[in-house]
């Protein structure tokens, strides 16, 4: 199965019948809201809103949104909410948690508390999707809001992250792209020495369930015209499903040049933790909150 486009994944996740729950931590923020209710609305999640109990119904009455009482719990500060978050995913009373008006490291710190955490022996990862209007299909970027300078280990935990993702989704072999600026190994280029043993790591069975390619360009990965001018035969090019990025900087500018200059639409979560972590950041719009709580609902 491949998604093509967003609608696709809005349908795929309403057909489910049961709706997820999301505990919202720090939940008095309007964009955030807005994006909780339209995925309410749209049958997907039932929220549990954590956080400064009058501020949280002050929006709710602005908006003309209705909620039960006892699915808001007041709290003092950010780190009682973030814990409280965590509290309800180990109580099964919360299938996964969304990021509200609180800093990351705040929320974070509660997710790997090694007592009271959702922390799991796996790689944290971010994972990124988005529909881009000049391309077939949904793309993933990963790893562009986690780790910073990945090793050769922690890029093929990350790839396995990314296409645990993709195979709830519905897909069964995703293909990946391991970026680079070449095609060829250059000792003096490091990311494309880890994209040639990421490979063989495949071909070993090392790395299950995926197709991956590499070093491989973007152009490459995305354009099959490329790939025939230069001569490079692959079946991942121009049908790539996840790319891989060298570093945090890579994927974080690739994903944003795609939706600022490229007009396109994304949704994200962190990976790797008993659940997922929606950390859409604070310029994030309505939008992208809410298609990041599908990806999440379709992905627990």
């Amino acid at each position: 199965m491949v998604i093509n486009n967003f609608n696709q994944l809005i349908t795929k996740v309403s057909k489910f019948g049961k709706k997820r729950k999301v505990a919202v931590t720090v939940a008095e923020d309007e964009h955030t809201l807005e994006a909780v209710f339209k995925a309410k609305e749209d049958k997907i999640v039932d929220p549990i809103l954590i956080g400064n109990e009058e501020k949280i119904k002050g929006i709710l009455n602005n908006k003309d949104y209705v909620l039960d009482d006892n699915l808001i719990i007041d709290v003092e500060d950010d780190k009682d909410a973030a814990y409280k978050a965590v509290e309800l995913v180990n109580t099964n009373k919360a299938d996964f948690i969304m990021k509200g008006k609180i800093q990351t490291a705040d929320l974070l710190r509660s997710v790997v508390d090694k007592e009271k955490g959702i922390r799991t022996e796996k790689l944290m990862s971010h994972f990124a999707i988005l529909e881009i209007p000049t391309y077939h299909k949904l793309l993933v970027i990963t790893d562009g809001g986690m780790v910073m300078y990945p090793n050769l280990e922690e890029k093929k935990q990350i790839i396995q992250n990314a296409v645990d993702v993709m195979m709830s989704l519905g897909y069964e072999k995703p293909k990946v792209g391991v970026l680079a600026a070449v095609e060829r190994v250059n000792p003096k280029m490091p990311e494309t020495v880890d994209a040639a043993e990421l490979k063989k790591m495949n071909e070993r069975g090392e790395i299950k369930n995926c197709i991956i390619e590499g070093p491989i360009s973007y152009d490459l990965s995305i354009n099959e015209e490329s790939a025939k001018i230069k001569g490079f035969n692959s079946s991942v090019v121009g049908d790539v499903d996840i790319l891989l990025a060298s570093n945090i900087t890579v994927g974080n500018i690739l994903a944003k040049s795609l939706i600022y200059s490229g007009n396109s639409k994304m949704a994200g979560f962190v990976v790797g933790a008993k659940t997922p972590i929606v950390l859409t950041s604070r310029g994030s719009s309505m939008e992208e909150k809410y298609l990041s709580l599908v990806l999440s609902a379709a992905s627990v």
